[in-house]
């Protein structure tokens, strides 16, 4: 049906359009020979065609326009025929004999067109008779397009200030009130349209009256073009007039469209002068307008306009702007109990971007507009409109936004209570933004109590909340939680005792995180206790008293007690490697500080996770490697407490799995008895027990490669145990001897040119990477020279 109907009506828009171009064609001959009778009989032919009632709004737009531009030339010719002295007022009288209305219509305002044009009578009468008359059309259709035609050819004749049909001081007046005229019966026939048809296409006419509504809007458009129009004349004359026709109309569409007309064409200095007017009229809207976007639009030309300049926020302090609107806001979402939610924090979002912009020095007003609109929202628990969300994000994101600062926003106290109606999914994008929002801007959150309301706004990120049991997804989890981590190392105190606090603050709100988020972030703890820690030991040293002691009530030991319940909670995790490191790293802090009982509590806290926790002998590899190198650096323990650390990383290092792995283990031990700086930690001879141990299991590694495989396997292991006797000759180690290097490099080249050893390029290259070495070395001269000359290369 519908596609017969479209067919239909390009049948009857081609059989218009035929007609209209055949009377066209008399009308031109007509004119061409100055015969003026029949050139207004074949106009009106011509535009008898626009009586039709068959055509969709927008077909019939099609048809107008052919008329318009054959109108265009009729009244060219009338011109013409006025400036060769034929009578305007017989003409004006002559074409009102046309025996259809419409066409009548249409040439009564052509004529009138040129009879304004030639001054033979005031404007204001003609424009006045013109829009009386044509009252005589009530079809919606017809009679919209004929008075858009008459605004057309009377927009540039109007009796304006400056303009040339101008009288008195009065005809400003008129002018305005001819377009608002005009304007009033244009939107009572646009409204009439909705309720003409069958209910069922109530859709067809609400598409038809869309497609027309820029001809109504056309009127206001003029109105503020008047040069005449002042901010008097709009406060007392125009703007009443308009919100009358609107509130009175009591269309959903066309107070929708009209309002939104109002805000777009006049100047923002006019709004804001009559801010109380055009927001009174709002209330009275029917409850199905979208006031919402209205005013949002409204607000955000506002904004922009105090935006464009300091000279003009006097203006909205002067008028109260902020109080207005927010009143109106609050009429407006009492009147329409209706309204979703999404349309309400539209509307405060809205209002916090014009605070914001007009008043950014007002916390308060912020404050005011954010707990207005937790009020609202109370009133519905928390939030599962979408919509609603993206726009409590847009509003809790203004003032980051406006003041680059979340110290400022945190003093907002409405600011949290907001966040609490946002859903899991939300709140940790708006965890994200917060965060995004201090790294943009790299501001410094120092105190304990910022730190408590910054982590209560991002509970979503930093714990699981109830009912969060959605599958996230693995690399936009590690994102966030590495922001977190970053957040943490941001934080930062000159006065030690506070930043304490701050540390003790972070430490309670992350141990709330579950074992998933604390591998995230119990390392940045550490290490921004640590660097505390630091602090506290160089402040330390430029006092004479200690700063340690117990009555202090921030010490490194307060901190260490803190940092060791922390790591302890890794093994929920459980994550052994990660606390080992953790371990580590604090015994090496507390090495620094002189604390001998706090190093060795972290070091036996490291060993009892390596024995009982670490069981991948690759993992097992590398703490020992790690372990191994924090040890070598401690000074702190006296002989017996390092001598059984000591033993026990020994003994570790002949348990590992593989034999090449032992063998590093082992030779790397020996380092643990030769300390360069310190001459109580140079025991020549338990390096070389080492070295010879390790010695003895790449022996063994060699068999056991013989046995299973045929063949001696690698000799890397001997050149690696080489460069470790050759360390320890060079450092000065007494039991490392000539004789012990040179048997050493004799035992590897033999088995290199054994016929049983596989080729190991790897082995070659570091063999002879190693001789080049001892050849530098003896050609450098003096006592290293002659260190190195006994061994024969």
């Amino acid at each position: 049906m519908i596609a017969d109907g479209v067919e239909n009506e390009e049948k009857w828009l081609a059989a218009g359009i035929a007609g209209l171009q055949q009377n066209a064609f008399y009308m031109h001959r007509a004119l061409d020979s100055n015969n003026l009778r029949d050139a207004l009989k074949y106009s009106a032919q011509m535009l008898s065609e626009l009586r039709t009632s068959k055509l969709s709004p927008h077909k019939y737009y099609e048809l107008y326009m052919r008329a318009f531009d054959e109108l265009r030339k009729l009244e060219m010719f009338f011109k013409e025929e006025a400036r060769r002295g034929c009578s305007i007022i017989d003409l004006y009288e002559l074409v009102q004999h046309a025996g259809n209305i419409l066409p009548r219509l249409y040439l009564l305002c052509t004529v009138g067109s040129v009879y304004i044009k030639s001054k033979e009578a005031p404007a204001k009468d003609v424009l006045k008779d013109l829009v009386e008359m044509c009252r005589g059309i009530q079809h919606p259709v017809r009679g919209l397009f004929l008075r858009s035609y008459l605004s057309q050819v009377s927009r540039d004749k109007l009796p304006d200030i400056g303009s040339e049909y101008e009288g008195d001081a009065d005809t400003v007046v008129d002018a305005v009130e001819f377009v608002l005229q005009n304007f009033t019966e244009m939107n009572k026939l646009w409204v009439r349209m909705q309720h003409q048809g069958p209910a069922r296409e109530k859709e067809k006419r609400e598409k038809e009256r869309s497609e027309l509504r820029d001809l109504v809007g056309k009127n206001l458009h003029v109105l503020s073009q008047i040069e005449g129009v002042d901010l008097d004349m709009y406060k007392d004359t125009v703007l009443p007039r308009v919100l009358e026709q609107v509130v009175n109309c009591k269309d959903e569409i066309a107070q929708f469209y009209l309002m939104d007309c109002i805000i777009q064409v006049f100047p923002d200095e006019y709004h804001l002068q009559t801010l109380e007017i055009l927001l009174g009229a709002c209330p009275q809207l029917q409850p199905s307008v979208d006031i919402k976007t209205v005013l949002s639009r409204l607000m955000e030309r506002l904004s922009n306009y105090a935006a464009s300049s300091a000279e003009v926020l006097p203006e909205f302090l002067q008028v109260e702007a902020f109080s207005k609107l927010n009143n109106a806001i609050g009429k407006v979402i009492e009147a329409q109990v209706d309204m979703p939610i999404f349309g309400a924090v539209t509307l405060y979002s809205s209002l916090l971007t014009f605070t914001l912009h007009v008043h950014p020095d007002r916390l308060d007003y912020a404050d005011q507009v954010l707990g207005a609109c937790v009020k609202k929202l109370s009133s519905k628990g928390k939030l599962d409109d979408s919509k609603a969300t993206k726009q409590i994000v847009a509003l809790l994101s203004a003032p980051l936004e406006k003041y680059n600062d979340i110290v400022t926003a945190l003093k907002l106290s409405n600011y949290p209570r907001v966040m609490e109606y946002l859903d899991i999914e939300t709140n940790k994008i708006m965890a994200t933004v917060i965060i995004q929002s201090i790294m943009k801007n790299n501001t410094r959150i120092s105190t304990a109590d910022k730190v408590e309301a910054l982590f209560e706004l991002m509970t979503g990120l930093i714990k699981d909340l109830d009912g969060a049991e959605e599958e996230v997804d693995e690399d936009d989890f590690k994102e966030e939680q590495n922001s977190v981590a970053r957040l943490i190392q941001m934080l930062y105190n000159d006065d030690q005792e506070e930043m304490f606090q701050i540390i003790c603050t972070v430490k309670k709100h992350i141990m709330t995180g579950g074992p998933k988020r604390l591998p995230f972030t119990v390392p940045p703890l550490v290490f921004l206790s640590l660097k505390l820690v630091r602090r506290l030991q160089g402040s330390s040293q430029d006092q004479e008293e200690n700063p340690f002691g117990d009555d202090s009530s921030t010490s490194p030991k307060k901190i260490f007690q803190l940092l060791n319940q922390t790591i302890e909670a890794l093994s929920i995790v459980p994550a052994p490697e990660l606390a080992l490191r953790l371990y580590l790293q604090c015994a090496e802090a507390a090495n620094d500080c002189d604390l001998e009982p706090v190093a060795y509590e972290f070091f036996t806290q490291a060993y009892i996770l390596y024995e009982e926790e670490v069981s991948d002998s690759k993992a097992q590899v590398t703490a020992l490697h790690l372990i191994v190198g924090t040890l070598q650096r401690m000074h702190v323990f006296g002989v017996e407490n390092r001598d059984t650390l000591t033993h026990k990383a020994t003994g570790y290092s002949a348990k590992l799995l593989k034999k090449p792995d032992q063998c590093r283990a082992v030779y790397g031990c020996a380092h643990l008895f030769w300390v360069d700086d310190q001459d109580n930690m140079k025991d020549g001879e338990r390096v070389l027990i080492c070295l010879k141990r390790a010695l003895r299991i790449a022996n063994a590694a060699q068999q056991m490669s013989n046995a299973a495989r045929g063949n001696t396997g690698s000799v890397l292991l001997f050149v690696e145990i080489l460069n470790k006797y050759l360390y320890f000759y060079e450092k000065g180690n007494p039991q490392i001897t000539v004789a012990a290097i040179q048997s050493l490099i004799e035992l590897i080249t033999t088995e290199m040119q054994s016929d049983n050893s596989p080729p190991d390029p790897a082995a070659d290259a570091f063999l002879a990477s190693t001789l080049r070495y001892l050849q530098f070395q003896k050609q450098k001269g003096g006592a290293i020279s002659e260190k190195y000359e006994a061994i024969k290369v």
